[in-house]
């Protein structure tokens, strides 16, 4: 479907595969006919001071966030569905989990959340005041419809028993898993895009294409349309051309652009690197990484602090104040 010299548009037109706007998100909407978009999926700004955004007081954000939502509920088909991945609005210490203030912005537009994803991943900042987030949540909404498309077979994972057996019943004795693989579930242990991830930009907070393969996958058909209102880097492009669907975004930073560009412009000519949807995650133990190896446990004398923490028979003093 995606040859080596396909346009990469810069609005919309059905004739398009790829439509890459720099601009403001609610420009390219303007552009799509009601109920064209069958995969709305997208990281807005969490209004925290990003560079690419401007903190704003938390009503005001969600007054922005309500006039984007609202057109992308224009534009989605009556099959389709919305994906909004979102993490913690933080205000003078306090988290404001972003999903609970964003969904009545849904609800009253008559969406119906079938899912509510955690997002697990093991890189990010370490908090000294609270338990280190290591979460994000990804809504996903449809129309009030029992006809909404949800393909489970291509995003199927291995079984963890696949030799389990049925043990009483006409059934006994046979295999009881699908042999394609088992239901994901409804948390995701996905790596972010950090320093060392194969898929690493300039962008302080990118998507990793498998996330969005798994929702591209299972929400969408062939030759579909998949939007990405604050598009990045362009992975959720990248993530539709992958499997054959058609891809568009918005994104108002050029810099960004630009990077969305060269990645796209790679995911053409097969030279993109792009981390498996599927691949385990990264263990180093078993990877044999030396670092793993604690050095208090050699040499208890190297570290005072973490040799108490870690002495079975420490001695403890009760001072009565």
């Amino acid at each position: 479907m995606f040859e080596k010299d396909i346009n990469i548009a810069s609005s919309y037109s059905d004739d398009e595969k790829i439509v890459l706007h720099h601009g403001s998100c609610l420009e390219l909407l303007s552009q799509f006919p009601d109920k064209s978009i069958q995969l709305i999926v997208t990281s807005p700004p969490y209004n925290i001071g990003k560079e690419y955004e401007k903190k704003l007081k938390l009503e005001k954000y969600l007054e922005q966030q309500k006039y984007v939502i609202t057109e992308c509920e224009r534009v989605l088909t009556e099959n389709g569905s919305i994906c909004w991945q979102v993490g913690n609005y933080v205000n003078d210490g306090s988290i404001i989990p972003l999903d609970t203030v964003l969904y009545p912005i849904f609800s009253d537009l008559g969406l119906v959340l079938r899912n509510r994803i955690i997002w697990h991943f093991e890189h990010g900042l370490h908090c000294s005041k609270r338990f280190s987030g290591r979460y994000e949540s990804i809504i996903w909404f449809t129309r009030k419809t029992k006809k909404y498309v949800f393909n489970l077979d291509p995003v199927r994972v291995p079984q963890k028993y696949p030799g389990k057996k049925y043990f009483k019943g006409p059934k006994a004795g046979q295999y009881s898993c699908n042999p394609l693989g088992k239901n994901p579930g409804d948390v995701w242990d996905i790596p972010n895009v950090k320093s060392n991830h194969v898929e690493k930009t300039d962008h302080p907070c990118q998507f990793p294409v498998g996330l969005i393969e798994r929702l591209v996958l299972s929400m969408s058909n062939e030759n579909d349309w998949i939007f990405d209102p604050f598009l990045g880097t362009g992975t959720s492009i990248i993530a539709a051309m992958r499997h054959n669907r058609r891809g568009a975004g918005a994104e108002t930073e050029k810099k960004y652009v630009n990077i969305s560009k060269t990645r796209i412009q790679e995911a053409i000519a097969g030279t993109l690197q792009v981390r498996p949807m599927n691949k385990p995650k990264y263990d180093p133990k078993v990877a044999g990484n030396k670092l793993t190896n604690a050095p208090w446990e050699q040499q208890k004398e190297a570290s005072p602090i973490q040799s108490v923490l870690f002495d079975k028979k420490g001695e403890y003093k009760s001072e009565n104040r």
